[in-house]
């Protein structure tokens, strides 16, 4: 499966190493629990940009409150920049946890470098469906789900749109944006073009017509998320897709930027697993690395990182407080098991190149 997260991340730069004490302050209260690893240290490596401040906010943080160990994160902007520092690394312990993108837990997997969790030691993962629960061969646990919704100006569409054929509505020609080639996000919309004209990802060929139709009518392929969300700021996009909320945690919220995004499309929505993984060689305690991982699999955890960052819970019972129920770009368990459509990303390995080539050329010319 193509690297999406390294693509679409690619303009974030790296921030370095940062102890969760700097993300700590608007991190909920958990009053300690376990005392038996006090004064110990784990460590992880996440993500640089809004999904890893995020994940130690909320993750991090409240571990650190409720057993009193201590979290040293080192943050990097793309999973291929993860991939890299543990294969450098060796057999030298670095790090206890890492949380990724799936192609590079299935890149680490193949390369011998990952140990397979033992279900045993994660009791949260009883209320996990089964589809999200694992992949790379076992040696990744789900964590989040990065999902991919509609993004519309709230300032010129008044109901959010539930259906994907939204995007080809002829009055939002020259306002309107898609995924750049090389992310995931574009092989889903390929998928959507197709099952809106009759076919699917086995009978591709109705999408791309279907897509060629959108040739002259796009006003960018939206690359760099920071220009998207200015482009509806500014009042010059109307509609776009297929895009995660994820990006936009703070434009999302802010009315000046007249964004909105839904999930409510009768097609469905793609969803991507994203993994936690231990490293063969760890420094720190075992007991303490399992204990984490079942922490980010704690139902107000889950729940938190859902509101904060618009990710998608994979625990059944995540707590979605009443709230935030009502937005249309937070996820909660039951609409994820209503409408998610989770990758065949084998299938999709097989025809990923030619079906960005096509895609390519249809935007490029």
């Amino acid at each position: 499966m193509n690297e999406h997260d390294v693509s679409r991340r690619r303009f974030i730069k790296t921030i370095g190493a940062a102890s969760v004490a700097a993300a700590t302050l608007s991190a909920p209260f958990v009053h300690a629990a376990d005392s038996k690893f006090k004064g110990k240290t784990l460590r992880l490596l996440t993500w640089s940009d809004d999904t890893g401040l995020a994940a130690l906010r909320n993750i991090a943080a409240t571990f650190e409150a409720k057993t009193g160990a201590k979290v040293i994160a080192d943050r990097t902007g793309s999973t291929s920049e993860m991939v890299a520092k543990l294969k450098a690394a060796g057999s030298k312990p670095q790090y206890d946890v890492i949380t990724l993108a799936g192609v590079g837990a299935v890149g680490l997997a193949k390369a011998g470098l990952l140990e397979k969790p033992d279900f045993n030691r994660i009791p949260n993962i009883k209320d996990v469906p089964e589809k999200y629960r694992t992949g790379a061969d076992g040696h990744g646990i789900g964590y989040l789900l990065w999902c991919n919704s509609l993004m519309y100006s709230t300032r010129t569409i008044k109901e959010a749109p539930d259906s994907y054929a939204a995007l080809w509505d002829p009055k939002y020609a020259g306002r309107l944006f898609l995924p750049p080639p090389g992310w995931t996000e574009a092989m889903d919309l390929i998928i959507v073009a197709a099952k809106l004209a009759g076919g699917n990802e086995h009978n591709i060929e109705p999408g791309f017509k279907k897509l060629a139709e959108l040739k002259s009518r796009v006003m960018m392929l939206g690359e760099n998320p920071n220009q998207v969300a200015e482009l509806f700021r500014t009042g010059s996009l109307d509609i776009g897709g297929l895009y995660a909320p994820a990006f936009f945690p703070k434009q999302l919220k802010n009315p000046a930027y007249g964004m909105g995004s839904t999930f409510g499309m009768k097609e469905g929505f793609f969803a991507d697993l994203m993994f936690s993984v231990m490293p063969k060689s760890r420094p720190g305690d075992p007991d303490l690395t399992y204990a984490f991982l079942n922490h980010t699999l704690d139902p107000v955890v889950q729940g938190k990182m859902a509101e904060d960052i618009f990710n998608g819970p994979v625990n059944s019972k995540a707590v979605i407080s009443t709230e935030a129920r009502k937005s249309p770009y937070i996820l909660t368990p039951e609409l994820i098991a209503e409408k998610g459509i989770i990758h065949d990303n084998a299938f999709l390995s097989t025809v990923q190149g030619d079906w960005l080539r096509r895609y390519t050329e249809i935007f490029s010319s």
